[in-house]
């Protein structure tokens, strides 16, 4: 098929997008699939594959020449449901989740609704604005984040009671509502979930990410973080995890592959988010823990645009 793969992005994730959508492009081609490119700016410009600057609408052309499109912008104004948005008034199939599902999934405090909701544990919390900023008191450690933001950008780990004023104005610099939720003592475990066109779910095997403090943005992407795959779990606990993660992907309405973080506790999993657009290059988590279930890299790629062709093509009839 002949494939629009979308990166950048007018948001803090823009060059993790791009290493997305790269590695993403290159799984496709290995897969046998034709790719078109589609870049957009720090500024909000649409660039082709040759860098030339064409524009929203010269984008929307060249998606309209395309079978299927593959979002991979994280963060705002992309994996919140923008770009699905934009194809599902283009009538152009895509892979992953629709604007509902992108929307909630994004806001970490409509997410913790929803989980409360099907009985999935949160995390102890409040969400404050701008203008409530003054009435947070510190009593015990709490961890600091955007509402709407991805990989860990304005997080901070608060441990004492002078470090939560700049803790939250340095999230607020991300976003103008912010987390400040109690410190979960847990397991760092990652479920993916592969919802696909028929409602069925895949789970393969979870991931833990082992060591001290939070995973933060450092190290994430500096290469020292320990990821362990299958997760070393009892099937007790795993049947915990994937039950906790497939409510979730189906309360949100999410399609194609999502990733739901969890903190493993001794009271069972306590959710910490979810990723509609995980990050897709073969060495993220949502694709080590398909290759623990024997999918390679380019095989679930593949996979998940032969299923949302179908899916987008039987929802308009």
């Amino acid at each position: 098929m002949r494939v629009a793969v979308i990166g950048g992005g007018r948001n803090c994730e823009h060059e993790v997008s791009l290493a997305s959508a790269a590695s993403v492009a290159t799984g496709l081609a290995a897969a046998g699939h034709e790719v078109v490119g589609l870049t957009i700016g720090r500024d909000g410009g649409w660039h082709d594959r040759g860098g030339r600057l064409v524009g929203l609408a010269g984008a929307a052309q060249i998606l309209s020449g395309c079978d299927v499109a593959f979002p991979m912008v994280h963060g705002p104004r992309g994996e919140d449901g923008a770009l699905a948005a934009l194809c599902d008034l283009a009538r152009i199939p895509w892979v992953g989740s629709g604007l509902g599902a992108g929307a909630l999934a994004m806001d970490k405090a409509a997410t913790k609704l929803v989980a409360n909701s099907v009985g999935v544990a949160t995390a102890p919390g409040r969400l404050v604005t701008r203008s409530g900023i003054d009435a947070v008191r510190w009593s015990r450690p709490v961890v600091v984040k955007p509402v709407c933001a991805g990989s860990s950008h304005g997080v901070a780990l608060v441990d004492h009671a002078l470090a939560l004023r700049p803790a939250l104005e340095n999230a607020f610099a991300v976003d103008d509502r912010v987390l400040v939720e109690e410190v979960v003592v847990g397991r760092e475990v990652d479920v993916a979930v592969w919802r696909r066109a028929d409602g069925s779910v895949f789970v393969p095997p979870a991931l833990e990410i082992v060591g001290e403090g939070i995973f933060d943005l450092a190290t994430k992407y500096d290469g020292s973080a320990d990821l362990q795959v299958p997760a070393d779990l009892t099937d007790t606990e795993a049947a915990e995890l994937r039950k906790a993660a497939v409510a979730m992907v189906e309360a949100l309405g999410c399609r194609g592959v999502a990733r739901v973080d969890f903190f493993l506790t001794a009271e069972g999993p306590v959710l910490n988010e979810v990723n509609t657009i995980p990050g897709m290059t073969a060495a993220s988590q949502a694709p080590r823990m398909f290759a623990a279930a024997g999918i390679g890299y380019a095989e679930l790629l593949d996979l998940l645009v032969r299923d949302a062709v179908p899916a987008r093509l039987t929802a308009e009839v």
